[in-house]
């Protein structure tokens, strides 16, 4: 069985990248990982000289999210590999995380994406799993400041209200942690580069679900830093804002019957569970 992975850098620190590919290398399973680092320097080449398993790649440029991780997807297929995880630089994982999302994935073949539980570091539950958004959703849901509404909102939204006990098939999954089939994407395609930053994963997860499951495996955990940036930076929530024009652009603003009849879908075979 042959996995690779891919992380793509923008001048992190070094300690916590290192604890993300131990993370990934930490196995016996034919694995590969690539370094994709769209830093304006390469400090961080050093990283590859951890493990041989390590491919490092200075794009001397940054080519957004989804376009660097697109390198490695493309070198994945054409190496015929079967599982391919997209995996931001602050996650980690114990030990037997990719063995056990792998038998889940053998034994359900119509599955193109699987995530698990994903934890603060405190183990306190990260709320990923989601429906495919509306403006409402991504845009006056962060801009408008009535919090009653907000956490009536993310209630729905986010499937709080499931409290992430059991396997969901979910539209929108996080992009810091996809374990991709890479035969699925073969057929749906890869990251949209249309989109720099942000709801790439969005978008990707949409597609696969149109054809595949995308599925929430609460019996695998890993745990995530997760800093919420563009909440901090206006420069990112300048990306944030782009991307979501981008993807209304190309899905539909308040007129978007999949996503209505997705959401609908997921929230009655949730409901029935």
């Amino acid at each position: 069985m042959k996995i690779s992975g891919s992380v793509v850098l923008f001048h992190n620190k070094k300690e916590e990248v290192l604890k993300s590919i131990r993370s990934f290398l930490n196995t016996e399973l034919d694995a590969k990982i690539y370094l994709l680092d769209n830093s304006f320097v390469d400090d961080l080449k050093e990283l590859s000289a951890y493990d041989q398993r390590i491919v490092y790649t200075f794009n001397n440029i940054n080519l957004g999210y989804g376009s660097a991780h697109n390198i490695a997807i493309k070198k994945s297929i054409s190496d015929d590999v079967h599982y391919h995880l997209v995996l931001n630089p602050d996650v980690y994982f114990e030990r037997g995380v990719l063995e056990k999302l792998i038998s889940f994935m053998e034994k359900n073949k119509d599955i193109a994406n699987v995530m698990p539980n994903i934890l603060y570091p405190d183990g306190s539950t990260q709320y990923l799993c989601k429906l495919l958004p509306s403006p409402v959703d991504l845009i006056f849901r962060r801009f408008i400041p009535l919090k009653a509404w907000k956490e009536k909102r993310n209630n729905m939204y986010e499937l709080r209200f499931t409290d992430y006990k059991n396997i969901m098939n979910v539209p929108s999954l996080s992009g810091c942690f996809m374990f991709l089939r890479i035969e699925a994407l073969k057929k749906v395609g890869i990251f949209d580069e249309n989109i720099f930053m942000y709801l790439e994963d969005v978008d990707l997860n949409r597609r696969l679900h149109q054809k595949y499951k995308t599925v929430f495996y609460p019996a695998a955990s890993v745990y995530h830093a997760y800093g919420k940036e563009s909440y901090k930076n206006k420069k990112l929530l300048m990306y944030h804002i782009r991307s979501a024009i981008y993807y209304f652009n190309k899905w539909g603003w308040f007129f978007d019957s999949e996503r209505k009849f997705i959401n609908r879908r997921t929230l009655n075979v949730i409901s029935n569970e």
